[in-house]
């Protein structure tokens, strides 16, 4: 996978991602998501729900639709770069709200609505990739990639051990074909313990293989940690309502859709970790 094969998968992810999104809020099939980021700003009062809701999925349609046609070399790569930095740094500084936080579970890493508002730091590496490669080192677009697909991986994946979030993801496990068999061979909390040591054990297992510079084990691993993204996306269809305006655009939509960025991080560390030769396969 050569840089331009790499460049034009993370753009694709990129335009799709955000163009979704953006057309969630714009339909306002679930206008507390942005509302509770406008209260964090004091602006709740002053704004109305659906606007709140159109001014965020403008935006985030923007930034999907300006990133492709500055791949494409019509527009400066500014403009998309700065829009999705300060979308992503907006939500991001909102996890500093004591809402994103569930303290009766004994705070982090067990959050909130804040699961998705972690995501937002996935964006950050893949538009400095794209835009400004040069400006930072190959080990440094690694780490920053790496970096975001950790962080959600061992968050999301910590909160399996939770009952809470055990009994949560009940309706989207058993309606899978690919991870119902999991009730046969374990409990509702040991299905979900299960997934919980997955994630994290394949993201750490890429923490390794990146440090020990080895081929096989950063693609195996990132092959494992790209399951867990691509597995969300499979939610959409085989999820209760599949494939209605109401699982695409609201809630579960919007939260599964963003994993579209992660599978664009792993693309990133593939390419610069292991065809690339960056770093490099360690010999015996």
């Amino acid at each position: 996978m050569n840089l331009r094969t790499s460049n034009n998968l993370v753009i694709a992810l990129i335009t799709i991602s955000f163009s979704l999104l953006g057309l969630s809020f714009i339909l306002g099939a679930n206008p507390n998501a942005i509302g509770s980021i406008f209260s964090f700003y004091g602006l709740e009062t002053q704004v109305p729900d659906h606007l709140m809701s159109m001014i965020a999925g403008f935006a985030l349609c923007f930034v999907g639709i300006t990133s492709l046609h500055s791949h494409l070399g019509f527009i400066n790569r500014a403009l998309p770069t700065v829009t999705a930095l300060i979308i992503a740094l907006t939500c991001l500084l909102t996890l500093f709200s004591a809402n994103r936080w569930l303290a009766s579970e004994g705070g982090f890493p067990v959050i909130g609505s804040g699961q998705g508002i972690i995501k937002y730091f996935a964006v950050i590496p893949l538009f400095l990739f794209v835009f400004y490669k040069d400006v930072l080192s190959d080990k440094a677009h690694v780490a920053l990639n790496y970096a975001s697909v950790a962080l959600v991986l061992v968050w999301i994946g910590a909160m399996k051990f939770f009952a809470f979030e055990a009994n949560a993801i009940v309706s989207l496990v058993e309606s899978s074909p690919f991870m119902s068999w999991l009730y046969i061979v374990f409990s509702v909390q040991g299905a979900s313990n299960a997934i919980g040591i997955f994630d994290i054990l394949s993201v750490a297992l890429l923490g390794v293989g990146l440090y020990i510079r080895n081929a096989k084990l950063i693609l195996l691993a990132g092959l494992a940690c790209c399951s867990v993204f691509i597995m969300t996306q499979t939610f959409l269809i085989t999820a209760p309502n599949a494939l209605s305006s109401v699982t695409v655009f609201e809630r579960l939509g919007q939260f599964v859709i963003k994993d579209l960025w992660f599978i664009a991080n792993l693309v990133i560390i593939y390419h610069l970790a292991v065809f690339n030769n960056t770093p490099k396969e360690t010999t015996e």
